[in-house]
């Protein structure tokens, strides 16, 4: 038996990183010819967005697929980002698990390590030909150009041969692999890929030449960057025992108050003291002699005690405004005919770690009313394109009931028909990611949470546009009928009686009974015109109030043809409309200069002062008008209460505005 186990012990050898996911590359996404391709491209442009980031560089990317022979494809992906130093090359895209960003807590795209190295190692077993790359730093007259095999026992990579060359190029790098893979066309497809990393990124311009030879543009929504995010300190809440003791053996602090102090973020001396008296630790004591019991005591200690939740200035949201110019911008705007407000929710945390849910709904137009809703997943700004139902994300979207905002869904559960497209971004300091592949999110009970409040929110806009367009629709048709057959009743019964035609404006407006409000903007390229029209169908004369939420800085107050009661908070302008006599027809007109046309696209309109039941066209508004947290009823009341499970219980026909959880 001994020499037995002694022949065992001698089979036992080490295995590298780079050996075991060159068997297994099937879970870093590399399963099929098809995702090969899209792996490729994805990891690769990755790296590109967060290198120009990094360095404060508007993104620029070239991608570019060519077919070199049947299922043997050249991926090239070019950027403006800073470069890489001579000497990092090789670490970078040649060796597994090495980067920069695997310790760092901030919103990254990549920060295993494993990505474009993976590509490289995925190209080298599917070819056998080495990887190129070029690369030119800002400060050097020439680029280095190296070609790359990896050696997978020693996860390193070995140099076929390099050179320094000339490059028009500023500053920037260039990506070559050669790969077995399938281009296809479709939902899950590289140009779908590179679709949705432009909505995600208005910032970035991305060009794609697919095997066809015919280029394709992505142009950026905006010139602006992204803010900054900066590393932060792990948070108590979400430290494990095992990793606690680690920190304090590796720590330079003197003192249990000082490591708490200094490891951790939002731990001041006064909470560390506290956490400390709670574990009955000494403030003295040398971290390093930290045990087992001790550790165990300020876990439950944190538990107890009152510490704020992290800093969010580690994450880098898209923000409402940008995520809709970049729908249209990339979608177009005569793909759909309406585009929900996003929801940008506020930061909340798990396990320690902030994170923040944004939502965007696309509805009606050329979407197709027949097929399930289609549904964009995003991860710290990239698409998510395979494992759709384990990802936390389509879970969050199965569990809403979309009929009660106007999308079919059989049974009240699972995903939605109708035509609508639903955007989901989460943006965390750590994506709890289901595999290295990175293609679903785990289903988190805090992030699915956040994610149906964030959806119900924006579905709620949803339907009170679809339910204003019906209203609006309805008596439409009503008045068309009335204006049609009222005069040739008065015609013929006037002839019939031998008498002049009377004037029946007055018995049509007793018919139709309502205010009918009519808003529009038309851009040129200079301004937004805006206008909004006051038709007064009731039989008396109105008086109202006007709210409006738009730039107020941005109104040419000589292009106003009312001047405005009163403007809170630079947004909510009030107009007091004094009269409008029955079948008269009142115009407010303004001019916006300076904005952008994708920035303000639809007025939103509110009225307050009159019978709620007499408006057709405009949202009501009761008295204080607080935009945030306003619940809307029929009759002009407040309605809306919290349930157990934490929804709001709507009154029938209420209409919500802003986001009430």
């Amino acid at each position: 038996m001994a020499s037995i186990a002694h022949e065992l012990a001698k089979k036992q050898k080490e295995i590298s990183v780079s050996e075991f996911f060159e068997k297994n590359k099937h879970i870093l996404g590399f399963d099929s010819l098809t995702r090969a391709l899209i792996t490729a491209v994805k990891e690769s442009v990755d790296n590109s967005l967060d290198a120009c980031e990094d360095a404060g560089i508007l993104p620029d990317v070239l991608v570019r697929i060519d077919k070199e022979s049947n299922n043997e494809y050249r991926v090239t992906v070019e950027d403006n980002g800073p470069g890489i130093v001579k000497k990092q090359v090789p670490n970078v895209f040649g060796r597994l698990l090495y980067g920069s960003r695997f310790h760092t807590r901030a919103q990254r795209r990549g920060q295993q390590g494993i990505g474009v190295s993976a590509v490289v190692m995925y190209g080298q077993i599917t070819t056998g030909k080495p990887a190129k790359i070029k690369s030119k730093i800002s400060d050097e007259d020439v680029a280095y150009e190296c070609e790359l095999v990896m050696d997978t026992k020693k996860n390193r990579a070995q140099a076929v041969r390099d050179d320094f060359v000339i490059w028009e190029k500023e500053h920037g790098t260039r990506f070559e692999v050669n790969l077995k893979g399938k281009y296809v066309q479709g939902k899950q497809s590289t140009f779908e890929y590179l679709k949705g990393v432009a909505i995600v990124n208005p910032h970035a311009r991305i060009t794609f030449t697919p095997p066809d030879g015919k280029a394709m543009v992505f142009e950026r929504s905006t010139e602006e960057m992204p803010p900054p995010t900066r590393e932060v300190k792990p948070h108590p809440e979400g430290v494990e025992l095992g990793e606690l003791l680690n920190m304090a053996k590796y720590t330079e602090a003197k003192k249990m108050t000082s490591f708490l102090n200094t490891e951790f973020s939002r731990i001041s001396l006064r909470v560390a003291r506290e956490i400390l008296d709670k574990a009955e630790i000494s403030y003295d004591q040398r971290p390093s002699r930290l045990n087992l019991d001790q550790a165990g005591g300020i876990i439950d200690a944190v538990k107890e005690v009152k510490i704020m939740s992290p800093e969010t200035d580690c994450l880098s949201p898209i923000g409402e405004g940008l995520i809709r110019k970049s729908l249209k911008n990339v979608l177009g705007e005569a793909r759909a005919s309406f585009y929900a407000p996003p929801i940008t929710r506020e930061p909340k945390v798990f396990g320690g770690n902030p994170f923040v849910v944004e939502v965007g709904i696309v509805y009606g137009g050329q979407l197709s009313r027949e097929d399930p809703v289609q549904i964009f997943r995003f991860a710290n700004r990239v698409p998510l394109m395979y494992q759709q139902g384990a990802c936390a994300t389509t879970q969050g979207i199965e569990n809403v009931d979309w009929r009660r905002y106007g999308l079919e869904q059989r049974g009240g559960k699972g995903i939605p028909y109708g035509p609508a497209i639903i955007l989901v971004h989460v943006a965390s300091t750590k994506i709890p990611f289901t595999s290295e592949s990175k293609e679903a999110i785990a289903n988190v009970p805090e992030i699915r949470e956040e994610i149906e409040l964030a959806l119900k929110a924006c579905a709620r806009k949803l339907k009170t546009h679809l339910n204003k367009a019906e209203k609006k629709s309805k008596t439409r048709v009503k008045f068309e009928i009335v204006q049609e057959i009222i005069p040739m009743i008065a015609q013929k019964s006037a002839k019939i009686v031998g008498k002049p035609v009377p004037d029946i404006a007055g018995t049509i407006t007793k018919i139709m009974n309502v205010v009918w409000v009519e808003d529009e903007v038309v851009h040129d390229k200079k301004r937004h015109h805006v206008s909004v029209k006051l038709y007064n169908y009731t039989p008396k004369t109105q008086k109202m109030h006007i709210h409006m939420i738009l730039p107020y800085d941005k109104v040419d107050e000589k292009s106003l043809s009312l001047e405005p009661a009163e403007v809170r908070d630079g947004s909510k302008v009030t107009w007091n409309i004094k009269k409008i006599a029955p079948t008269d027809i009142f115009e407010l007109a303004f001019d916006l200069k300076g904005v952008d046309k994708d920035e303000y696209d639809d007025n939103e309109v509110f009225v307050s002062g009159i019978d709620p039941a007499s408006i057709i066209g405009a949202d009501v508004l009761p008295g204080d008008w607080d935009l945030e947290h306003i619940t809307i009823t029929e009759n002009g009341g407040a309605a809306g209460e919290a349930s157990d499970n934490g929804e709001i219980d709507y009154d029938e026909g209420a209409e919500v505005i802003g986001d009430e959880e």
